[in-house]
């Protein structure tokens, strides 16, 4: 299916499917981000998303501090034309199935399409004060059976110090391996995961300015 008519057809039926990924069983199971002696492996498929564009996301606001759209641990600029919007689970519920990934709950996802791509970049809030970035990103993706060909990298966020994984998960809806990636930073309150999928390879692409401009503005409280 042409990526111009699943822009036209993408809002409501989509959602859901980004939530979990648009993903189906890889049945890699939890060694599918490691190699065989439990390395971090490249992910394959991800040669665009490796390299962002040079062009920088232009700033439309920011995002975290109180009376913002999502009240969050750490605060960071948003591209222009993305809308954010907080996310609350009930535990127990429908949503709080797809909401949790691993120990860390979703609390925030930023919409692109009013920019003009389809993904988000979503918040997550994980458990622990003590727990380092990168146990953070490993327990993230533990949480999602489809992840394989995870590459970790010690990183920053702003002046913090930062994890960084990218890697890949098989999207049945545009029938590709699509690549995926995802940032973590201690805090006070606990891990703090922002994380970028989309619906292929080319709209990841697309949005990584946005993802970069959230990273390298990051701030604490």
């Amino acid at each position: 299916m042409k990526r111009e008519t699943m822009r036209t057809l993408i809002p409501a039926v989509l959602a859901a499917a980004l939530l979990v990924g648009c993903s189906s069983p890889s049945g890699s199971g939890t060694d599918a981000g490691t190699g065989k002696n439990g390395d971090s492996a490249p992910a394959e498929g991800t040669e665009a998303a490796e390299s962002a564009p040079a062009e920088a996301a232009e700033k439309g606001g920011s995002l975290g501090g109180p009376g913002s759209a999502c009240e969050l641990p750490v605060s960071f600029d948003l591209a222009a034309g993305w809308k954010p919007q907080a996310v609350e689970v009930e535990p127990g519920s429908d949503l709080a199935a797809l909401a949790e990934q691993g120990s860390a709950t979703m609390v925030c996802e930023i919409d692109a399409k009013p920019a003009g791509n389809i993904g988000y970049l979503r918040v997550w809030q994980g458990k622990g004060a003590g727990t380092a970035p990168r146990a953070a990103l490993e327990d993230f993706l533990a949480g999602d059976p489809n992840a394989a060909g995870a590459s970790y990298e010690e990183t920053g966020a702003g002046q913090v110090a930062a994890s960084e994984v990218t890697y890949t998960v098989h999207s049945e809806l545009m029938d590709e391996d699509k690549p995926e990636r995802a940032f973590a930073v201690a805090t006070p309150d606990g891990p703090v995961v922002v994380h970028l999928g989309g619906l292929d390879s080319t709209e990841h692409e697309e949005m990584l300015p946005a993802y970069e401009l959230a990273r390298k503005s990051l701030k604490l409280g």
